[in-house]
């Protein structure tokens, strides 16, 4: 059976990593060794050609405060004002990963997952649904941006469902 890190209220890690890999494994080590118990944790963002792959592990807090959905929106629009279509291209990646936490003299055991959801972004915000990015966000081969989308969809085709199936394929083979 699976149970969430805050149903066990366990203590958030500082996600100080310099990756998506790195800072899922901060969080499922921490789960971990709180534990006992296997941890899975995962870490996204969104990475833009022209800006070098940022805002990149710093998604969440890219206008300076965490969270602030509409102000980290707001400033990668400004940052890609004069930025043309053609060089608009962008990746939503999550990394995925399962910590099996040393017992028995084995050691411990980590799996990382990394997938990516390639697209472009629009000059404007188009929809209602999703969060953070998913307004400026059209993935590849849709005409429609992740919040016009619906949840159904977005879960569907996503990076994080991509990295989630993908460690999911992996534990049935073990």
């Amino acid at each position: 059976s699976v149970i969430s890190a805050a149903s066990l209220q366990a203590p958030e890690p500082v996600e100080d990593g310099l990756s998506f890999a790195d800072n899922a494994l901060l969080k499922a080590r921490a789960l971990a060794r709180a534990t006992g118990l296997p941890a899975v944790a995962d870490d996204s963002g969104l990475c833009v050609d022209v800006l070098g792959g940022a805002p990149g592990i710093f998604s969440a807090r890219w206008s300076g405060r965490h969270g602030d959905d509409t102000a980290n929106l707001q400033l990668l629009l400004d940052q890609l004002a004069d930025v043309a279509d053609p060089h608009r291209g962008a990746r939503f990646t999550c990394a995925a990963v399962l910590v099996q936490p040393a017992s028995g003299g084995q050691a411990e055991q980590v799996t990382t997952i990394e997938r990516s959801m390639e697209g472009r972004l629009v000059h404007a915000p188009q929809g209602e649904g999703g969060f953070g990015y998913d307004p400026i966000f059209v993935p590849e081969g849709y005409d429609q941006s992740f919040a016009q989308l619906g949840e159904e969809i977005k879960n569907g085709i996503s990076h994080r469902a991509r990295a989630v199936a993908k460690l999911v394929e992996y534990l049935k083979k073990k």
